[in-house]
């Protein structure tokens, strides 16, 4: 078997749904909104970026230059999605937000699945292969390294008082419409991002790609690995890209039971472990090996 051609779409999915759960995750988990559309803004990416690949792009640029436009391109059609999406329904809350955005998905992928200029119901072919390992890692390096920065900043944590108790947050002069709206648009051009690579990876991409169903999975992702926490993001979402491979291997009636094993492995979380893997924390070598000088 050779290992290279096993492995590699693997880990380009992997890559890609690392950016998919880091920026639901700073949708839902860091900003405490309910997000069930996510998979909505990756089609919007993905179709965008697939577009510019097969219809426009300049023959003499190089290809990493396409590329790169190619996501930028998706980076910001999702991120006004994002905001045609954010700002009429984050004044909603809980459950009502979640039923929003699960429409937005939904119509999206009902308008993709009727346009015949991008293959309609027949799928989009033709994308040129333009992403592959090393660009998709590197974009996932610069979009942890983005959020963490963050974070770390004013506007990370005003976003992160507003989960906490947006009514003190408001009560503390913090326009939590804003920093909502923040969130919502960074996390929905990271989906931009993340559909614009996974259409040059793969060269074809269809509108069931983008259902309902990939939302649930990668909130899926998030909730296994620790609302909150960028570090349980990547664990959720590289454990549960190769979960159900691992599933196929053990034979054809297993991998046919794969959402029923993700139901109970989430219900055993939510009893065992509530709050995830890492919870709200993040991965920190100092607490496997603390230094001689740390606290007795």
């Amino acid at each position: 078997m050779d290992l290279v051609s096993y492995f590699g779409p693997l880990l380009q999915n992997a890559g890609v749904f690392i950016i998919l759960a880091l920026g639901l995750n700073l949708i839902n988990g860091i900003a405490g909104q309910f997000s069930l559309g996510h998979a909505g803004f990756w089609a919007v990416g993905a179709y965008v970026g697939a577009s510019y690949g097969a219809f426009f792009a300049p023959a003499f640029l190089p290809d990493f230059v396409n590329l790169l436009i190619s996501n930028v391109l998706g980076i910001i059609a999702a991120s006004i999605a994002g905001v045609l999406v954010g700002v009429p329904c984050l004044r909603l809350r809980g459950d009502y937000l979640a039923i929003a955005t699960l429409g937005f998905g939904e119509i999206i992928r009902i308008i993709i699945n009727n346009l015949d200029v991008v293959g309609g119901p027949r799928g989009f072919t033709n994308i040129p292969h333009w992403s592959n390992l090393f660009w998709i890692y590197l974009w996932v390096v610069l979009c942890i390294i983005m959020l963490a920065n963050l974070l770390r900043g004013t506007h990370g944590r005003a976003i992160i008082s507003i989960r906490e108790d947006e009514i003190a947050a408001a009560a503390m002069g913090i326009n939590t419409t804003k920093y909502k709206t923040l969130a919502f648009v960074i996390g929905a051009g990271m989906a931009g991002l993340a559909g614009s690579l996974f259409a040059h990876a793969q060269q074809f991409i269809h509108p069931s790609s983008f259902s309902f169903m990939w939302s649930v999975i990668i909130l899926l992702m998030i909730i296994l690995g620790g609302m909150g926490s960028m570090t349980g993001a990547i664990v959720g979402a590289v454990f549960l890209t190769f979960l159900p491979e691992f599933l196929r291997l053990c034979g054809e009636t297993v991998s046919e039971w794969r959402m029923v094993i993700y139901s109970l492995l989430l219900i055993l979380l939510m009893l065992l472990r509530p709050q995830g893997i890492f919870g709200k924390h993040e991965f920190n070598l100092k607490r496997l090996w603390p230094s001689k000088g740390g606290a007795k």
